[in-house]
């Protein structure tokens, strides 16, 4: 997995309410209302009611901002990769989980996976995101390639298109899901697991 790359800081005081988390999470709205390309330093400092000044003594300029929220989302996700139930017993089950858990993060984290997977490229840190994003895919195909070798998936559905559209079902949420449309993360991420593998496993 890649590393972030470490950011120094300066440790300056910003405006009081305004420590690095609320201001990148403010931040994060703006880039997903405006577009990242269609947000500025002035446009982000309005939003926040506060100088440009003020921000930079927490981040260096909107690219920082961007890594930050990205690498958020990212390694959020790569940290699922990591957990027992992710690394032991039948592979089947280990996708489970990994699906499980994905959809709790993207609800957890929703404007920063949202962002993650509106990215396109246009920038160096776009493209290592990306990366990353292809590293976490290789991961699920990996998943469900062995999962289905232990023969608990259908034969007759290629294994590179379903970790397409498993995680294809898992991204589609971040176009309709509002933490206000009622039920947790657990409830969510149990229908979507109930739809999915009553579909892949072998009856």
């Amino acid at each position: 997995m890649a590393t972030a790359r470490v950011i120094k800081r300066t440790g300056l005081p910003g405006r009081p309410g305004y420590d690095l988390d609320s201001l990148l999470a403010v931040a994060v709205k703006v880039f997903n209302d405006r577009g990242y390309d269609g947000t500025s330093m002035e446009v982000l400092a309005q939003r926040l009611g506060i100088s440009k000044s003020s921000i930079y003594h927490h981040v260096s300029g909107k690219q920082e901002l961007l890594e930050l929220a990205l690498n958020r989302a990212l390694n959020a996700l790569f940290a699922v990769t990591t957990e027992e139930q992710t690394t032991q017993g039948p592979y089947v089950d280990r996708l489970e989980h990994l699906v499980r858990r994905s959809v709790e993060i993207l609800v957890a984290e929703l404007p920063y996976v949202t962002l993650l997977l509106r990215v396109r490229g246009n920038s160096e840190i776009e493209r290592k995101a990306l990366a990353r994003r292809r590293e976490f895919d290789a991961f699920v195909s990996g998943l469900v390639v062995s999962a289905a070798q232990e023969g608990d998936l259908r034969e007759d559905v290629d294994p590179a298109l379903a970790s397409k559209l498993i995680f294809g079902t898992v991204n589609s949420l971040i176009e309709w899901y509002k933490p206000r449309t009622g039920g947790s993360s657990s409830d969510l991420a149990d229908a979507v697991v109930a739809v999915t593998f009553n579909g892949l496993r072998r009856s």
